[in-house]
């Protein structure tokens, strides 16, 4: 239904998207999925929340910046998309929503999110890249059943030591971001099995081989000197990522001298004394 949807308000003029929208959901999809993705929508037909039973609700890629009260009825929902869209902060009624697994958040302009947060204790999957997050809030640390977090393309410089809490935590993805140091909390994840650090200004990466659950490492793009150590069957994507257990120290520093030769011309040789 989705993929008809969006075919055909591709030739409707923005104004008249919405009344159509309402007009083609006038029943409870059989398959309990709501796909609204592309729509051109700057609001929620609030019909849609009169389908009590509904679990999935895609909304993605619309005009959205806020949402109706009315979505609270929606208590069975699992799946909630609201990425591409322009929220500049999480609608509280989103935190009423208590069986949601998964909610993507991505690709829009929020800068923090509500406290409230923590109600959704059945959340397994939380995206909120491409945002405007300086720090990963607090609130985060508080969803007890996380398994996955992307929060990739935000601005985060560190990571608070309360996500040692989230014992249920298996994949981080922190790409693009503004680390400079290996987050050190993440030393204390032994139960971690993908870590993406991808794209950050990390120049030294500690120890990973004690992280006994560890199975994926991404650290490419980053300016070190080193590779992480891993422990045996570890894959590593980045700089060195073949070598075992470290690159040569000698190469690195080769590396380095080359790196630095492109910077700057190396100086000229000083001139022999004359005898005068």
């Amino acid at each position: 239904m989705g993929n008809t949807i969006r075919a055909l308000v591709a030739f409707i003029p923005a104004d008249r998207c919405q009344n159509f929208v309402v007009r083609d959901l006038r029943e409870m999809p059989l398959d309990k999925m709501v796909d609204l993705s592309g729509s051109q929508l700057r609001r929620l037909p609030v019909h849609v929340c009169s389908f009590r039973e509904l679990v999935k609700l895609y909304l993605s890629d619309n005009h959205l910046s806020s949402l109706p009260l009315e979505l609270g009825q929606l208590q069975n929902l699992q799946i909630l998309a609201l990425d591409f869209n322009n929220f500049k902060a999480l609608p509280q009624v989103v935190c009423t929503l208590k069986q949601l697994c998964i909610l993507y958040l991505g690709n829009n302009k929020l800068c923090d999110l509500p406290n409230e947060l923590s109600l959704l204790q059945n959340l397994r999957t939380l995206w909120v890249e491409a945002n405007c997050l300086t720090q990963l809030p607090d609130v985060v640390c508080e969803l007890s059943l996380l398994k996955t977090l992307h929060a990739g393309s935000n601005a985060l410089r560190l990571l608070p030591g309360q996500l040692r809490r989230l014992r249920e935590l298996r994949t981080i993805w922190l790409s693009g971001n503004l680390l400079t140091d290996f987050p050190p909390v993440l030393l204390h994840m032994p139960f971690l099995e993908v870590i993406d650090v991808d794209r950050n200004n990390i120049c030294y990466f500690p120890s990973l081989a004690h992280l006994s659950s560890l199975k994926l490492v991404i650290y490419d793009h980053n300016p070190c000197r080193n590779a992480p150590k891993v422990a045996k069957g570890v894959r590593r994507v980045g700089r060195w990522a073949e070598e075992t257990p470290e690159p040569d120290h000698r190469k690195a520093r080769r590396y380095a001298l080359a790196e630095g030769s492109q910077e700057a011309p190396a100086p000229p040789p000083p001139l022999p004394p004359t005898n005068s």
